[in-house]
């Protein structure tokens, strides 16, 4: 089995780390200081209880590794339409990709019986370029969970988690979802196969939608966020709109909007990936969060007044701390 990581950021480095030390097939796209430090050095996982330095091949061009049977996407949501003709090389006739990105996934509507079956979402895919570059039959739907960080080129710390839920947009338990989650199992993370993939994309992207873009703003941590009354306010609306967009397609929670807060508030003085990236001068993922859940709201007819608002704020921040939105 042969498993490329796209982006070899912290999660993607995360995965490749203990991918290639459980002897697994595996190889990195990368650029810069962290692909040389990765070629010289090897890949540095520091977790609790220790560390360890794997090698993963790495390559900053698709081309030196070609075809595969699983690509592992870990860009940043924003930054994936952009790639997908550098991914070309990589997929082959049985290729399956993993779309570990945060937010309402490009892929969402793809066969999904109802009124919007195999519609497209701007907001995530500007022209289409992931679905007729990648192809919604590819795809394998994940959540992420865990979190980690590059401290340096070549080395990843994780903070918490290891679990990566899969699931195949149709719900089906096929043998590819099966393969990847033995695998993934294999060398040490928990890798559920969930027939209703898209109920948990949802559950964490309520956080997402409401807990990033107000830390954003505010430069609050989540425990901040959940303990202020005005704050937790406006990401429990937020939450509510969201729960009645997904709900009208066909999305059923397993806990309700007070437990997902309480959830948030029990991971204590957390930065968001959104007030991070804010910090260090990165494009945020705003659309990816944000953006496509007003635009499902506008779809399935349903009022996001507040979304909206946050929306228009975190937008206007980005472009002038950033120049981009």
């Amino acid at each position: 089995m042969k498993i490329c990581i796209f982006g070899a950021g912290a999660i993607g480095g995360l995965l490749a780390a203990k991918l290639a030390r459980a002897g697994t097939d595996v190889s990195l796209i990368a650029r810069g200081p962290h692909l040389e430090a990765i070629r010289t050095r090897g890949l540095e996982l520091r977790e609790e209880g220790g560390a360890f330095v794997s090698h993963p091949r790495a390559a900053a061009d698709a081309a030196e590794l070609g075809p595969q049977d699983y690509v592992i996407v870990t860009l940043k949501a924003n930054a994936v339409p952009g790639a997908v003709p550098a991914m070309a090389p990589l997929l082959g006739p049985g290729t399956a990709v993993v779309m570990a990105v945060n937010g309402v996934p490009w892929w969402y509507f793809h066969g999904l019986e109802g009124p919007h079956r195999d519609r497209r979402i701007e907001s995530v895919d500007p022209g289409g370029a992931q679905w007729t570059g990648i192809g919604p039959a590819r795809v394998i739907g994940c959540v992420v969970y865990p979190a980690a960080e590059v401290v340096e080129p070549g080395v990843v710390a994780l903070g918490e988690g290891d679990r990566f839920t899969l699931g195949e947009p149709d719900g089906s338990r096929s043998e590819r979802v099966t393969r990847l989650s033995e695998t993934l199992i294999a060398a040490g993370f928990k890798a559920p196969v969930r027939p209703r993939i898209r109920d948990e994309i949802w559950v964490k992207l309520w956080g997402n939608l409401s807990f990033n873009p107000i830390s954003a703003l505010t430069g609050a941590t989540l425990e901040d966020i959940c303990g202020d009354p005005g704050t937790r306010g406006v990401a429990r609306a937020m939450m509510l709109e969201a729960q009645e967009i997904a709900q009208r397609l066909g999305v059923k929670f397993a806990i309700d909007v007070d437990r997902r807060i309480e959830g948030a508030a029990a991971v204590g003085a957390h930065k968001t990936s959104m007030l991070q990236d804010l910090e260090r001068g990165r494009p945020m993922e705003i659309d990816a969060l944000v953006g496509a859940v007003r635009e499902l709201g506008a779809i399935t007819g349903v009022p996001t007044p507040t979304i909206d608002t946050v929306h228009a704020l975190v937008a206007s921040l980005a472009r002038n701390r950033l120049g981009k939105a």
